[in-house]
């Protein structure tokens, strides 16, 4: 299994407050399904000594700072397949916890053409102290999950969830959602084809990204590298930006993978 744990850095431990909440929430710790659910982008939270980035507040209920609806969707998919899941619990502005370390994109000076003040000319030990805070242990704690699943004599199945905005520079992106792969295509083939032949949604096979433009960490890392079974679902957020859309794609994403997991064979 790769391994992507982080040694201890002394220096850049103090990010979080004490009365912070953790780098991230686990869901469904007992389950015994191989299945876990991995949602980088769910919250907009900001640590306090961040001071909001020098953003106005109204940025954060924007796209550019978490997965919109994603947090709930991850939450009722861990339900339904009775499946453990991995949320983070702060914004992809902090640090993005879908891309490699050290990449332009991963702590982003811009985003969406909006400036993000409090991240302009970072020294090493800022940017360091964001990995080691928050970026190390949410990994490290899907490996301890893949490591746990693995214990059991199983394979491993992934499923990473994100959302897509309807427009990007004033193109209305079609599709409803996209299923994102590179090189494993065990769950995305079978997943468009069960997408396309039943449901009347238009589906995106790596649309509205590619999964290898750019290269995102956690699929790449945790599935690409360790040989396991994985899919990246990223849904358009104007379908899931409320209760009831998050509830009817649950219901669709559980019956369609479902349906797939059941006539894959994984050894």
């Amino acid at each position: 299994m790769n391994r992507p744990y982080h040694q201890h850095d002394p220096v850049t431990q103090s990010l979080l407050t004490p009365e912070e909440p953790g780098p991230w929430e686990e869901l469904n710790s007992e389950s015994p399904s191989p299945l876990l659910f991995l949602c980088d982008h769910a919250s907009n939270r900001i640590p306090k000594k961040l001071a909001h980035l020098g953003l106005e507040l109204s940025v954060f209920g924007k796209h550019v700072a978490y997965d919109i609806g994603c947090e709930k969707l991850t939450r009722l998919l861990s339900s339904r397949f009775d499946a453990s899941a991995l949320l983070a619990h702060y914004s992809r502005l902090v640090i993005d916890l879908n891309r490699h370390p050290g990449d332009g994109s991963s702590i982003p000076e811009v985003s969406d053409n909006i400036e993000i003040p409090g991240n302009h000319a970072l020294t090493p030990a800022r940017m360091r102290e964001r990995e080691v805070s928050l970026f190390w242990p949410y990994h490290n704690r899907i490996e301890q999950i893949l490591g746990r699943i693995c214990g059991r004599g199983q394979t491993p199945i992934l499923c990473s969830i994100h959302s897509f905005t309807p427009v990007f520079r004033g193109f209305q992106r079609p599709w409803h959602i996209g299923v994102l792969w590179d090189r494993d295509q065990r769950l995305s083939t079978p997943l468009l084809e069960s997408l396309r032949s039943s449901t009347p949604f238009c589906i995106g096979d790596n649309e509205p990204y590619h999964a290898r433009n750019p290269v995102g960490y956690t699929m790449d890392v945790h599935g690409e590298k360790n040989g396991y079974p994985h899919v990246l679902l990223e849904i358009r957020q104007d379908l899931i930006g409320h209760d009831e859309g998050v509830a009817e794609w649950a219901t669709i994403i559980h019956t369609q993978l479902k349906r797939v997991l059941a006539q894959v064979t994984i050894p």
